[in-house]
């Protein structure tokens, strides 16, 4: 999909998304070996994102897979419509059993999931298996399996095996541990709080209409409450959120009314809020 690293940088940028050297660098290498992708980092700095703008930028159809605790096979790989195949087995009451087995354990009748879908048909498609970390262990098994040889077996139906591999991102807020198994399996990127000069990229890009002296103020403040010891500090998007309030607000500077008023929107605990307004130093920032 890119001829070089500088090509992502330049492509992903077009499609919204400023990439960081290391970002432009792993996505590249990640599509020229074709590997699978692990992304780690806080929640909103952009993980989910970035597959998304690769499949913007790739002409691709993104798959998703989002994971929670008790995603199965079922909803991660396929299974059969089974109220489908119950009419079937009704309209044909005087077909044999082998008859009926092999009609409705068909093509007709199977109901493909993510992983499925993403290995099937010739099509360039973008594989995102969103917050990888609140699936159950055993999920990682079945991971395991089909990004190792981009290939599944259905007991009825046969191996499916992918005529054209799909560019695959998982993304982690490493709530747990991924297993080592899986993390050999992918090229590791790490996406953190971006550096002040990107972050006010990132604003003017999202917030276009916010003048640049207000865009520096939103960013040095930003960066300031990530350096308090707060329960969630405010990620990339929560600092656009707020530029888009201020905005709103029609407000010209960052003085102590207009932070203290609109602090909800960057920071999502009461005591987190509370701490800031006794320790943010405006004057200081």
């Amino acid at each position: 999909m890119f001829t070089s690293v500088d090509d992502v940088s330049a492509r992903l940028a077009d499609a919204g998304y400023l990439a960081s050297p290391a970002v432009a660098t792993t996505v590249f290498l990640a599509d020229r070996l074709g590997k699978p992708l692990l992304v780690e980092g806080p929640a909103g700095v952009g993980k989910t994102e970035l597959a998304k703008a690769v499949a913007r930028v790739a002409g691709a159809r993104l798959v998703r897979l989002q994971c929670y605790e008790g995603v199965d096979e079922a909803r991660a790989l396929y299974e059969w419509n089974h109220a489908k195949q119950l009419l079937r087995i009704t309209a044909g009451r005087d077909e044999t059993w082998d008859e009926t087995r092999t009609d409705i354990f068909s093509e007709e009748f199977l109901l493909p999931r993510p992983l499925l879908t993403a290995i099937r048909g010739d099509d360039r498609k973008v594989l995102l298996i969103d917050e990888t970390d609140k699936a159950d262990i055993e999920v990682e098994g079945l991971l395991l399996e089909v990004l190792s040889d981009f290939q599944v077996t259905v007991p009825e139906l046969g191996t499916i095996t992918a005529t054209s591999r799909p560019f695959v991102v998982l993304t982690s807020n490493a709530s747990r541990e991924l297993s080592e198994a899986l993390r050999r399996r992918c090229l590791f990127l790490h996406i953190g709080f971006p550096d002040e000069e990107l972050e006010r990229r990132i604003v003017r890009l999202k917030v276009p209409g916010l003048d640049a002296a207000l865009t520096e103020s939103v960013v040095r403040v930003v960066g300031a409450l990530r350096e308090m010891d707060l329960r969630k500090a405010p990620s990339v998007a929560e600092t656009v959120d707020w530029a888009r309030t201020l905005l709103a607000l029609g407000a010209d500077t960052l003085d102590e009314n207009v932070v203290r008023d609109s602090l909800g929107v960057i920071l999502k605990h009461q005591d987190d809020v509370l701490k800031a307004a006794a320790k943010l130093d405006l004057g200081a920032v």
